[in-house]
């Protein structure tokens, strides 16, 4: 008999947790001899209607049907009433129906999702992130498990040097372990703030920037790899956004005062950076133009838009806005640097 239960929502603001979630549930589908029954529903597929039509549609695939859905923080109330709840309670045998909410604001699964889901003896699973004052103390927590050892001093210079994101905390403390030779009944090993800082990665922030510069410089390789990067260390696509959006506000800036003749040595000046890479910056701007920089910021916009459930009228967000949030980052990537 499959491990695997009807019906998963699985949610939160731990958007690296929510994943590994989804990762887990499709290993473990896998295993169970489930390859050629796995479906992954986007676009209009991946709406309410398109969800309870693809339940009603026979299979001929051997072994359980798996059936995953991302995104349903953008489901509608209604929606969810009108097709999912009908849809579930007439669930064909040996399908599982695993739906995924990566949850932010105002974006979340609907009340109506987890009483449907309740109702036909579904799981829910919530991954909600830790409170920004509760870290350090977690961040210790998780620490003991591992066999380190980290103050209260040595735990919040973890969580500033490495940034607010449960999921790449943990990645680093399980770097910190390994380096240190950890095994399994070994006496816990002290980390000191000094530890912290030369082992610790940096916070995110500037990884972003590596984002942001190659989106500057065109180099579509770069920037590719450095969003996947940050995704598989658990980051936000809001938070990446939000800061994607202010270097290019300020690359924007740059080059119209560029563009309005001001000489390379006032706008460096100006700039809070060292003077190389002030230089090194001003040269990569002055080889695009602003009217590209101002369309990369439109596809910025548009990406948001799409990304947050867009406006009440459903003109304004893209074909492609049901489609998974990392689906559409790497489209605006292709539309920034195309």
């Amino acid at each position: 008999m499959s491990k695997l239960g009807p019906c998963y929502l699985v949610h939160g603001s731990d958007h690296g947790a929510v994943a590994e979630r989804r990762a887990s549930l499709i290993a473990l589908a896998r295993s169970e001899g489930n390859d050629g029954s796995i479906e992954m529903l986007e676009g209009e597929a991946g709406t309410p209607a398109g969800v309870a039509n693809a339940l009603r549609v026979m299979t001929f695939a051997l072994g359980r049907r798996v059936i995953i859905v991302d995104g349903v923080e953008r489901w509608k109330e209604a929606e969810v009433k009108e097709h999912i709840a009908p849809a579930l309670a007439d669930m064909p045998p040996d399908t599982t129906l695993a739906l995924f909410a990566r949850e932010e604001g105002r974006a979340t699964a609907p009340a109506a999702l987890h009483s449907a889901v309740k109702r036909v003896g579904g799981q829910t699973v919530e991954h909600a992130t830790v409170k920004p004052w509760e870290l350090a103390g977690w961040v210790r927590e998780q620490s003991m498990m591992m066999g380190l050892r980290l103050d209260m001093g040595a735990a919040k210079a973890f969580v500033s040097q490495v940034g607010e994101r449960q999921q790449r905390l943990m990645r680093e403390l399980e770097k910190l372990a390994l380096e240190r030779g950890i095994a399994h009944g070994e006496a816990a090993i002290t980390i000191s703030p000094e530890d912290v800082e030369e082992r610790a990665a940096r916070s995110a922030e500037s990884r972003v920037f590596a984002l942001v510069d190659a989106l500057i410089a065109g180099d579509a390789k770069a920037a590719t790899s450095s969003y996947l990067s940050l995704r598989e260390q658990g980051e936000r696509l809001a938070g990446c956004i939000y800061v994607i959006a202010r270097g290019l506000r300020d690359a924007l800036d740059v080059s119209l005062r560029l563009a309005r003749g001001e000489s390379t040595g006032e706008v460096k000046r100006s700039l809070r950076m060292p003077p190389r890479a002030a230089e090194r910056y001003i040269t990569v701007i002055s080889r695009s133009t602003p009217e590209r920089l101002r369309s990369a910021l439109t596809a910025l916009a548009n990406l948001e838009l799409d990304s947050r459930g867009g406006s009440i009228l459903s003109g304004s967000r893209s074909a492609i806005a049901a489609t998974s949030e990392d689906t559409l980052m790497l489209r605006s990537i292709e539309k920034i640097l195309a």
